[in-house]
């Protein structure tokens, strides 16, 4: 047997993994190590997971090739039961195409319903680092109760991941990220780390932009610590676009090379996450609205708020806006609402839970004004789906929200100018990973007199840590203290609990 050049194991507590039901063959000694960018897992389902790699020897090269040569790879695949890969449960070889910068989506299949498996690749004579990943429930069981943390914003200059390593020690069954994975901004010098290069517009930039991000071990110990769901917000383009609208003309772009730029980051969000191939983008779009049943315990309802909006009201910004009430403005489309609504109807789980990326809840200052971007910019479509879940009979609405980077927790009301009206629903909004630097220890909820339906707020970077279980859900708001420092350590700075068929928060 020819001697391994290299293995990282990023899953912390995994230790040494054997090699014996993959042995190497074919080696190729001079080829240099291309899993440089880890492993990762996603949308699980009762009998299949999503595993993706991608091949980069050298993650940083301009054509967004990751050193590659310009010729298709096997890559080889294994899912087992056992940390050891003693016996295998699913195994094959995909092709990792050149012209998808080698980066491969292989459905495993033929898995067992709510339980936990290691997967790991080959090529070129190299292996992979180990994945952990996990499957759902039956339709008609409820598993386990479920850890699941969600985060989202994670700017590469801002700081370092820390977060994402907290939220791999968590041992969770499951990720949700729900947005700003990334960051289209060129390098800012003095930053606390540097993008590598101009702002990102090509389909080579957007590789490459991905391709730095996911060099970080820490982003890759939480990809290898349980499968993701993942939805984009805005950075994953550019900031604050709207459906096919610009925020402004900066960089300067023809339509066509606006087009051009959107397509380029959509196929490279593709090719980077571990999404089905039924998420693969067409045109110019990506399909990403879904629903994952995870058995009878929960529906995760994956919105996008950014593809089929409309602009932005008032010219976006916090307003003062009578144009954020027409009717007929919606950050959904039509389809993608009725779409929610019908889901939201079958009531296929105890708990419906919509990940989305921005803020949910009426969010007002002194004066009035609201944030355009967010849903108080499209007050009736926020309506309909609210009245919707009501008169569906929903018993446990929640929305999930990132993009402000701070935490918060919302009761959800019938009639926000009126306080007494009934909680029908609850939001929790998860901080940042880095975005806005180290944040502070504020936790005093801004405006809240106007808006006390708003229950929580912290300042601090982290991520949101639940426990799903029949009865009710917990929600413990998890922060570092710093992301300027590497390492961290994390705590709690706020817990709260939803009880089965009650929506709003109660003390954790």
């Amino acid at each position: 047997m020819q001697k391994i050049n290299r293995r990282i194991f990023v899953l912390g507590g995994l230790g040494a993994v054997g090699t014996v039901a993959l042995p190497l063959r074919g080696a190729v000694a001079a080829t240099p190590y291309p899993f440089k960018l880890g492993v990762a897992s996603g949308e699980p389902a009762p009998d299949s997971v999503v595993l993706w790699t991608r091949l980069a020897p050298s993650p940083l090269n301009a054509d967004g090739q990751g050193g590659m040569a310009n010729a298709d790879v096997t890559v080889e695949w294994q899912v087992s039961a056992e940390e050891r890969f003693g016996s295998l449960v699913a195994s094959g070889s995909v092709a990792a195409r050149y012209a998808d910068a080698h980066s491969v989506h292989v459905v495993a299949g033929g898995l067992a319903p709510d339980a936990d498996y290691f997967y790991r690749f080959r090529a070129q004579g190299h292996i992979s680092p180990v994945g952990r990943t996990r499957t759902a429930p039956a339709a008609g069981s409820f598993g386990r109760d479920l850890v699941m943390t969600f985060a989202s914003c994670a700017h590469y200059e801002s700081g370092y991941y820390t977060a994402y390593r907290r939220m791999a020690e968590e041992n969770p069954g499951l990720v949700l990220h729900l947005g700003d994975y990334l960051y289209e901004d060129a390098t800012t010098t003095g930053s606390v780390r540097e993008h590598v290069g101009a702002e990102i517009v090509s389909l080579a930039d957007y590789r490459r932009r991905y391709a730095q991000y996911k060099s970080d071990p820490d982003l890759q110990a939480a990809h290898a610590a349980a499968p993701w769901l993942l939805v984009p917000d805005d950075h994953e383009v550019e900031n604050n676009y709207a459906g096919t609208v610009r925020e402004n003309n900066t960089p300067a772009l023809t339509a066509a090379q606006w087009t051009a730029r959107r397509t380029a980051a959509y196929r490279a969000y593709y090719e980077n996450l571990p999404l089905r191939p039924s998420s693969a983008p067409s045109g110019n779009s990506i399909p990403l609205y879904r629903r994952i049943r995870w058995g009878q315990l929960a529906t995760f309802h994956m919105l996008d708020t950014r593809q089929y909006r409309d602009d932005q009201a008032c010219g976006d910004g916090r307003k003062v806006c009578a144009d954020a009430d027409l009717p007929g403005r919606t950050l959904t489309g039509a389809a993608q609402e009725a779409w929610l609504l019908d889901g939201l109807g079958q009531r296929l789980g105890t708990w419906d839970i919509m990940g989305q990326q921005v803020f949910f809840a009426r969010q007002l200052d002194a004066a009035g004004a609201a944030n355009m971007d967010s849903w108080d910019g499209y007050r009736a479509s926020r309506s309909r789906i609210q009245q919707g879940w009501t008169q569906r009979g929903v018993r446990n609405p929640l929305v999930l929200t990132g993009d402000v980077h701070q935490a918060w927790a919302n009761d959800l009301k019938a009639d926000y100018a009126n306080p007494g009206s009934a909680t029908i629903g609850t939001e929790l909004v998860c901080t940042s990973i880095s975005s806005g630097g180290n944040g502070s220890a504020d936790t005093a909820i801004p405006n809240g007199s106007v808006n006390p339906h708003i229950r929580f707020f912290s300042n601090r970077r982290g991520y949101v840590r639940t426990t799903i279980g029949r009865a009710q859900l917990r929600a413990d708001f998890r922060a570092v203290a710093s992301v300027t420092e590497h390492g961290a350590p994390v705590s709690t700075v706020g817990s709260f609990v939803i009880a089965e068929g009650r929506p709003g928060l109660q003390a954790g």
